[in-house]
């Protein structure tokens, strides 16, 4: 690490602040640099409270108007799909200013590391990261840890937004996301891929490139129980694989005998010629129990014994917006999740499912381009999950400006949902979907609120249990 000067541009994103988290102490650690950065949603007054807590731990905040790149020594860090037409872009090139994406600058940190864990996949990533780290944590392995989400286990009230752990420079773990195309970059010693499926990109696209990535590892850990994921692991050389599936004898680590229980699971654990371990999770689903398998996987392979590593678990404390509860108001629960493709959404309806009770589902979806090339698994994923009497609202994308195509609504999933025979609405905003939660919302509802890339959605169900209880009352 240079000791440049860093300016981070949308420093308050979920990928950006940890990253800003990391180098900030790396550059410390060297003697140099300062941290500096801009964000849209401070502009506009979004989340106040977090960018205060970044002018508080030394990081020096500008508007994003280009006035805070003044300098060539600075390094300016942008998100992979930024446009030139932000105003910092347009100054760092006046400036003489280096500027690399945060994929390029995450890749590099990564890849000087000695170990390196990249956990990728279509969903799970941000908990599996999250196992991983409180592992290696409880072990002593001092891990630096890049997530794109918030961990329970490391929140105090000197670190709200714990979604970076610093550690030593000998351990890396971090999320690799293929959505970009930047998987490509990483040289992990541990490839983690929890499962393959539509997302962001075609299919042949991601078996390239998680192919790739698992094929440049020097171990790879990989579920059997998505097809996609065990054609991978076929592909490569039996000493080079460690698998994990539920129910599966022939993998690595295999999970069997499956209890949901009220706030987590238990289940029993075989690993391939060891021993048995009875494994209990404090959180709920199937699903994730299929992370911590990733998770045990991952660190097995960098020599954590698995008793050790199944201990920590039991402690694992969650990630935040991960079928979070909110609280419960007069017998409604209040759900906040970060469910936002099919795979994600079905997780959490089949969980929830697992006891009594109506779901009312605000679903706000993360952009207009994930819901046009998706529009029939969505359509697909909440019909055939929903029940009779559960009920879907959905305000229209987020959408924070920009050039997009925005030719498929929220209205397209619904009507299609309603086709389909199940109860859904598309409203015209989110204040909109709220007052319709509240007038339906009765004892034994839970009202779970589903979306990303908007910070506000945690804000928004929290208001939710503040009406209900105002109700109530």
């Amino acid at each position: 690490m240079n000791q440049d000067d860093y300016f981070f541009c949308g420093i308050g994103g979920s990928g950006m602040l940890p990253l800003a988290m990391i180098v900030q102490a790396q550059v410390r650690s060297s003697g140099g640099g300062r941290i500096e950065g801009s964000d849209r949603s401070r502009d506009q007054g979004r989340t106040p409270e977090k960018f205060a807590w970044l002018e508080a731990h030394g990081v020096t905040l500008h508007p994003q108007d280009g006035s805070g790149v003044t300098r060539p020594e600075q390094t300016v860090v942008a998100t992979g799909a930024i446009e030139d037409t932000v105003p910092d872009i347009g100054a760092a090139k006046r400036a003489g200013a280096r500027i690399v994406t945060r994929p390029e600058l995450l890749s590099q940190l990564f890849n000087a590391a000695p170990t390196s864990i990249g956990v990728a996949g279509t969903s799970g990533k941000s908990t599996i990261t999250g196992m991983i780290a409180w592992i290696l944590h409880q072990a002593g392995r001092a891990p630096t840890v890049m997530n794109g989400a918030v961990m329970k286990n490391f929140v105090d009230a000197d670190h709200p937004f714990a979604s970076a752990l610093i550690g030593g420079p000998d351990l890396f773990v971090s999320e690799v996301d293929e959505s970009d195309g930047s998987i490509a970059r990483y040289n992990p010693t541990v490839a983690v891929v929890s499962n393959i499926s539509l997302d962001h990109k075609s299919m042949e696209e991601l078996r390239d490139l998680f192919g790739g990535f698992t094929g440049r590892a020097a171990k790879a850990v990989l579920n059997l129980d998505n097809v996609e994921t065990r054609a991978l692991a076929q592909a490569l050389p039996n000493d080079k694989v460690i698998t994990f599936a539920l129910g599966e004898e022939s993998a690595t680590l295999n999970a069997h005998d499956l209890e949901p229980m009220p706030t987590g699971m238990r289940f029993t654990l075989t690993e391939l010629g060891g021993p048995r371990h009875t494994v209990i999770l404090n959180v709920p689903g199937a699903h994730n129990v299929a992370n911590a398998l990733a998770a045990l996987g991952a660190v097995r392979a960098i020599g954590v014994p698995l008793a050790e590593a199944v201990a920590a678990l039991e402690t694992f404390a969650g990630i935040r917006r991960r079928m979070e509860i909110v609280g419960t108001v007069n017998g409604v629960t209040v759900i906040d999740d970060f469910a936002h493709n099919p795979d994600k959404i079905a997780a959490t309806l089949k969980t929830l499912h697992a006891f009594d009770g109506r779901l009312l589902i605000l679903f706000q979806p993360h952009g207009f381009g994930p819901l046009r090339l998706m529009q029939r698994e969505f359509i697909d994923g909440f019909a055939g999950l929903m029940r009779a009497d559960d009920v879907l609202l959905m305000p229209e994308p987020v959408y924070f400006g920009g050039t997009t195509d925005r030719s498929v609504g929220s209205e397209d999933i619904a009507s299609g949902v309603r086709a389909a025979g199940q109860n859904a609405e598309a409203l015209a905003t989110r204040e909109a979907c709220g007052d319709r939660l509240i007038d339906m919302a009765r004892p034994g509802d839970r009202i779970i609120v589903m979306g990303a890339r908007d910070d506000t959605l945690s804000d928004f169900a929290a208001g939710l249990l503040k009406r209900l209880d105002t109700r109530a009352g």
